[in-house]
């Protein structure tokens, strides 16, 4: 091939290379059509929803945008959060667990009988917590270990588990009724407020934490002669990290009840703190890299010399210790368990957090952060919904059309990948 076939006529390089090239808006706009035709959606779908349900609600009910409702959105959300937060690995392992809820109250269930004032076995409540996190992460271990040794589909597994840990729940319930949760450290996770002054504390931590991390890494990467995230791009996200960071809590620092000022929920902090963690567990940990190997194609992974079942019983493990803390927040919410607990939307709300966030149910592909941005969508959904008069039932149907939405659109996604060949 001659170099006047490579360039093209007149000397013009490629058509491809020729986009790359330009800049400005006419760059941004060759490389937003290049990723809808390879199906590189990212979660800018998911972001505009958001948009569209925060400003349809605006208008459809008086009490919606207001600071003491986005405080409640955060506080109810908390909870689906975090467990939507341990589906997300067991999703990218192209894996199921169906056991979360029932995992989530038994969490609960634990806190609530370890607090109990008047019993042989009382403790702190920061230890009982402890205690229950520890507790599903074991139950998630052994249900973990069954499908990875003994080959059980982790559908069969945790759909026992889900029948099981329901099943002792009622067992107990029904005898000693509803539990009070008395313990001020329990009940914390889900009714503390920071000081307005400690909120701006907090988004300054944030603002100054994210541009460092990435800066870190850019060096790293500059080091070792790898191409990576441009300061330009960095600069632009810690600056709408900072501006998010300070907004959620300018908006927190002005919700008023009854006279009484209120702040940054304690629930959205937690949030973050997982959020956080998980995430780099996810990214920047050999674990990480080895749960998307499994996901992407465990024979591969295997010949590679990943040891598949233990990728496999951790992210089990994973998922028990996150529906516990979910579980430990519901409960604080309500201060108590009682046989109602917990919600029977849990389980849905939480795979469909996940899915809706961008994670895929094929395994490999999705991001941590997808669960909170799918949880933000659900809460903000059944916040409006319930806020403007609609009926359980509506909330319900909407809640199903947005999933039906979000895997369409991952189908999709992978449909133009493979075409792309990617």
């Amino acid at each position: 091939m001659t170099t006047a076939e490579v360039v093209g006529p007149e000397g013009a390089a490629p058509p491809d290379e020729h986009r790359e090239g330009r800049g400005g808006i006419l760059g941004f706009w060759d490389q937003l059509t290049s990723d809808i035709r390879q199906g590189n959606l990212g979660i800018v779908p998911i972001i505009l929803g958001q948009i569209f349900i925060v400003v349809f609600f605006s208008f459809k009910a008086t009490n919606f945008f207001t600071a003491i409702n986005f405080s409640n959105i955060i506080i109810q959300m908390a909870g689906t959060t975090m467990l939507a937060f341990g589906v997300v690995f067991v999703l990218l392992l192209g894996e199921i667990d169906l056991s979360i809820g029932f995992v989530a109250g038994i969490g609960a269930l634990i806190v609530a009988e370890l607090q109990l004032p008047g019993t042989g076995w009382q403790v702190n409540g920061l230890i009982a917590m402890l205690i229950a996190v520890a507790a599903c992460a074991l139950i998630g271990v052994v249900q973990g270990s069954i499908v990875a040794f003994v080959g059980v589909p982790s559908f069969v597994v945790t759909l026992a588990g889900y029948l099981i840990w329901q099943g002792v729940i009622l067992s107990k319930l029904q005898v000693r009724g509803t539990i009070i949760i008395q313990d001020r450290w329990i009940n914390y996770t889900a009714s503390y407020y920071f000081s307005h002054f400690a909120g701006y504390l907090i988004a300054a931590a944030v603002t100054a934490v994210y541009p460092v991390s990435r800066l870190v890494g850019w060096l790293r990467q500059r080091q070792a002669n790898v191409s990576g995230e441009s300061i330009r791009s960095i600069a632009l996200k810690s600056a709408g990290i900072g501006l998010a960071a300070f907004g959620v809590v300018a908006i927190c620092n002005h919700g008023v009840v009854q006279g009484t000022p209120f702040g940054l929920p304690l629930a959205g902090l937690l949030i973050l703190i997982f959020l956080v963690v998980l995430t780099f567990l996810a990214k920047r940990t050999l674990f990480g890299r080895h749960v998307y190997a499994v996901g992407g194609n465990a024979e591969a992974a295997r010949r590679a010399g990943i040891n598949v079942p233990r990728i496999r019983v951790l992210v089990f493990g994973i998922s028990g210790a996150t529906a516990a803390v979910g579980g430990i927040i519901l409960a604080a919410n309500v201060n108590s368990v009682a046989l109602t607990f917990p919600p029977s939307t849990l389980l849905l709300n939480s795979i469909a957090a996940a899915v809706i966030g961008g994670v895929s149910l094929f395994g490999g592909r999705g991001e941590v952060r997808g669960a909170l941005i799918g949880s933000l969508v659900i809460a903000t959904v059944s916040n409006g919904l319930d806020t403007a008069g609609y009926s359980t039932g509506t909330i319900y149907i909407v809640t199903g059309l947005i999933l039906l939405l979000a895997v369409t659109l991952d189908t999709v996604s992978r449909r133009l990948q493979v075409r792309a060949g990617r």
